[in-house]
């Protein structure tokens, strides 16, 4: 079942969101060569925890990070750690939720540190580009589907893959709710899409297969032919007139 959300539930979402962008914003500033997934889970954390924010992926299903950082070829859900150590060229996603008062926002960013190779630019923009290009299938009367389809149109349009296991999603008082929303499909079909629902959008890219393999851990995803990934997304609050994202920080390109 799709929840719509009051406007007392939007607001509390929207100050999570706030913080989210802040976690952001904070990482742009100091992630680095020579850092550790360990350091970023840490700056994550300590930003929500002073901004009153608790970091729900902690503990989520026995997930041990408040934050899933994934470098280069693993696509999502990489656990923090001291010896996973950034270089300069990597491609590097963190996949955060934060919870104020019940209820979250969930986003990813993937972060080029340094200087990169000319294909690490490109699957990076290419998988920024589909959520934005997705947000123009967001309105009011329109399927979910509308939204799959267009993001995979648009990444393999330019000879990238798009995951088949992991799907975008609904949130709120829960971190998954209703509707999946995955990153291929069907105009036309899915949920209507109806105003104050909120949807974690997120294009998942490969740069080669679209196949992907679970290390032991139970959670690191990777891709399966050892190719770049990367990852994008934003909570939106769908309106009567078009949709609001509520996780970027002001300014924020």
């Amino acid at each position: 079942m799709i929840i719509t959300k009051s406007s007392r539930e939007i607001a509390l979402m929207k100050e999570a969101g706030r913080v989210v962008g802040l976690v952001f914003k904070t990482l742009e500033a100091q992630i680095k060569p020579g850092m550790s997934t360990l350091d970023i889970d840490s700056i994550v954390e300590k930003t929500m925890l002073e901004n009153g924010c608790i970091p729900a992926e902690k503990g989520y299903y026995g997930y041990p990070a408040s934050a899933c950082v994934s470098v280069n070829d693993t696509l999502i859900h990489g656990i923090p750690s001291n010896k996973i150590i950034i270089r300069e060229g990597d491609i590097v996603s963190v996949d955060i939720v934060a919870t104020y008062k019940g209820y979250s926002a969930d986003a990813c960013r993937t972060f080029k540190v340094g200087t990169l190779t000319e294909r690490a630019h490109r699957i990076v923009d290419i998988t920024k580009q589909a959520f934005f290009e997705a947000l123009k299938a967001v309105k009011v009367g329109n399927h979910i589907g509308d939204i799959s389809e267009t993001i995979q149109k648009f990444v393999e349009s330019h000879g990238y893959n798009v995951v088949r296991e992991y799907t975008g999603h609904g949130i709120g008082a829960h971190m998954h709710e209703d509707p999946s929303i995955p990153n291929y499909g069907k105009a036309g079909t899915g949920p209507l899409i109806t105003p104050n629902i909120a949807l974690c959008i997120e294009p998942m890219v490969l740069e080669g297969r679209k196949d992907v393999r679970t290390l032991g851990d139970g959670w690191t995803v990777k891709s399966k032919d050892g190719k770049l990934t990367a990852h994008y997304e934003n909570t939106v609050i769908v309106t009567n007139d078009g949709y609001e994202i509520i996780t970027m920080y002001e300014g924020e390109e």
